[in-house]
């Protein structure tokens, strides 16, 4: 088995799905070292929003639409980071709390813009990892439930970097308490 390399990511979108919403921003940390970074904000590759979406993180499309990221040269930077913090030989792992949304807007740009995705075709969720450590309830895995335990009642910032960041420091707590704990091995 390869070692792993447990990487923290999370988005901010125009909407709820990939195929009609864009992608705004993507924010990633190693879950070890939180202060190893990658952020980015997109160019807009399509012009549906949600104003829920949109009101939950202040990105503005029209300000994107000048200064972002093309999308193409965004996901090749984040696949050069995913690689350059990846030991060699070691395999990266998507983290992210709520891992499905975050993922499949992920999955969906590197496929679309670079043919692959560096994570390969799985994501690691928080959510289900902290039910299974725990033995909680599924409706016992809410952002609120497990930041009151982990993070002393701070809410995420839906700044994606600094979301990305809080994530890596809930899923190091979850991770300690295991019995076998990926990270000390």
């Amino acid at each position: 088995m390869l070692p792993e390399t447990f990487i923290s990511v999370d988005v901010e979108t125009a909407g709820p799905i990939p195929g009609q919403f864009a992608l705004l921003s993507i924010g990633a940390c190693l879950v070890e070292d939180p202060s190893t970074t990658f952020y980015v904000e997109l160019h807009p590759d399509r012009a549906e929003v949600s104003s829920e979406a949109m009101a939950v993180h202040g990105l503005s499309l029209e300000a994107l639409k000048s200064s972002g990221t093309a999308p193409a040269q965004a996901m090749q930077a984040f696949a050069d980071w995913v690689k350059w913090v990846s030991p060699e030989g070691s395999r990266p792992v998507f983290v992210a709390f709520n891992a499905p949304f975050d993922w499949m807007f992920i999955h969906d740009y590197f496929y679309r813009y670079l043919g692959e995705n560096p994570f390969g075709h799985s994501a690691l969720d928080i959510k289900a990892y902290f039910m299974g450590q725990t033995g909680a309830a599924w409706g016992q895995t809410s952002l609120n439930h497990i930041a009151s335990r982990f993070m002393e009642e701070r809410h995420l910032s839906h700044n994606a970097l600094m979301d990305a960041q809080d994530q890596a420091e809930i899923f190091r707590l979850i991770l300690y308490q295991t019995p076998r704990n990926p990270l000390a091995e």
